[in-house]
């Protein structure tokens, strides 16, 4: 009598999916069966990539540059990223502390993979990016969440990440702005925060994936510039995908100090060896041509900047949803809890009776809220926000 395959590994079994891309998958497949669907789900901008960006890509293509490059990325490249680095934040970057990756997704894993082993704990701040429990877990580690909801302003305190520390706490995770909430961190907030990374000799993992996507006069912080101490242990994740409108293009960056960067190239060259050899060269001319790229950065941020106010002044309107106003990236993190539904049922209800998605807030470790992208157009956004008004006074019958 034959036997069942033996079962799957334990990283298979208990993994998770992103119910991000659950949710955006579910509205596609509605709109492809004709349905006129308004999402609000997924994290990417609505703008192609600008024109010089692809030329040098094809350009790059039609040069032959289509064989293995360096594992982590090609010297230009790397080159230009430590060149921003100096230029954008004072910060002394050399190519050798930097690696492309194939997405800024694995940039992060590869981070945590470098620095945690089975049985250290990581404090990630909720709400929170809906990979970051799943690497965590992954690397054999054990997530801590720290909640941080709209009293604060989405924001921890020093106070409560001390609070969350013990004897196995490895790494701290931050992200200023955040996805999902929007919320940018001041400098003086974060210094105080690492200064507690520091004082419990805790590596930083910063996600600062949207730093140029940032409104009303805030400034992005670069954590590794907060100290000599914060340096020496911050692993600095950003990339191409937001910024640039290049999700599509997988084109992640890590800079971190001289040894933690060795042990991600050296992961990173037994996993996936290079990203994509011809894709790194419009990702050059994203920070070389810089005229440009700064008109096109331009254009994206105004349009998101005035349909975040749009939308943050139309959810408020809506009785029993409050709504604060996010500094950065493309999200609004609404609550409603007044509604006394599961914020997964509520998304749920919402997509059947109105063709509305939205992802609930408890897929990023809070319950009662909804992540709602602006990265979408003006009429979308229209559309949907009248919907989800309608939606909610159905509620409150």
């Amino acid at each position: 009598m034959s036997q069942s395959p033996p079962p799957l590994s334990t990283w298979a079994r208990h993994i998770s999916p992103s119910p991000t891309l659950a949710v955006d998958a579910k509205a596609k497949a509605l709109q492809s069966a004709g349905e006129d669907v308004c999402s609000f789900a997924a994290g990417e901008p609505d703008f192609d990539t600008p024109e010089h960006i692809k030329e040098a890509c094809i350009a790059a293509l039609r040069a032959g540059k289509t064989k293995y490059a360096p594992t982590p990325g090609i010297e230009p490249l790397r080159q230009a990223i430590a060149e921003r680095y100096g230029v954008e934040y004072g910060l002394k970057v050399t190519p050798a502390q930097v690696i492309v990756s194939p997405g800024g997704k694995f940039n992060c894993y590869l981070g945590v993979l470098a620095t945690c082993s089975p049985g250290d704990e990581v404090i990630i701040p909720a709400p929170y990016w809906v990979s970051y429990p799943e690497m965590v877990k992954l690397a054999g580690a054990t997530p801590k969440f720290v909640l941080a909801d709209d009293r604060t302003g989405f924001r921890l305190t020093p106070a409560m990440v001390e609070s969350a520390v013990t004897p196995r706490t490895k790494l701290l995770i931050l992200n200023s702005p955040s996805n999902p909430t929007g919320a940018v961190y001041s400098r003086a907030e974060l210094t105080a925060i690492a200064a507690v990374a520091v004082k419990h000799n805790l590596y930083i993992l910063s996600d600062e994936m949207y730093e140029h996507l940032i409104y009303d006069g805030a400034a992005p912080t670069c954590v590794a510039t907060l100290s000599p101490e914060a340096e020496a242990r911050t692993i600095i994740v950003a990339g191409f995908s937001k910024t640039y409108a290049m999700t599509g293009w997988r084109i992640g960056t890590t800079v971190a100090p001289l040894p933690i960067a060795k042990a991600i190239v050296d992961l990173q060259s037994q996993m996936t060896s290079n990203v994509t050899t011809f894709a790194q060269f419009g990702a050059l001319a994203a920070l070389t041509e810089k005229e440009k790229t700064r008109a096109a950065l331009v254009t994206m941020l105004a349009a998101f900047d005035r349909r975040r106010k749009y939308l943050h002044a139309e959810l408020n309107r809506i009785p029993g949803v409050s709504c604060l106003l996010a500094q950065g990236a493309f999200y609004l993190f609404p609550n409603i809890s007044s509604f006394g539904l599961k914020d997964a049922d509520f998304c749920s209800r919402l997509l059947d009776a109105e063709k509305v998605a939205a992802v609930p807030g408890s897929a990023f470790g809070a319950e009662g809220y909804l992540r709602v992208s602006y990265a979408t157009s003006d009429e979308i956004i229209r559309k949907g926000v009248e919907r989800l008004a309608r939606f909610c006074a159905t509620l409150k019958k």
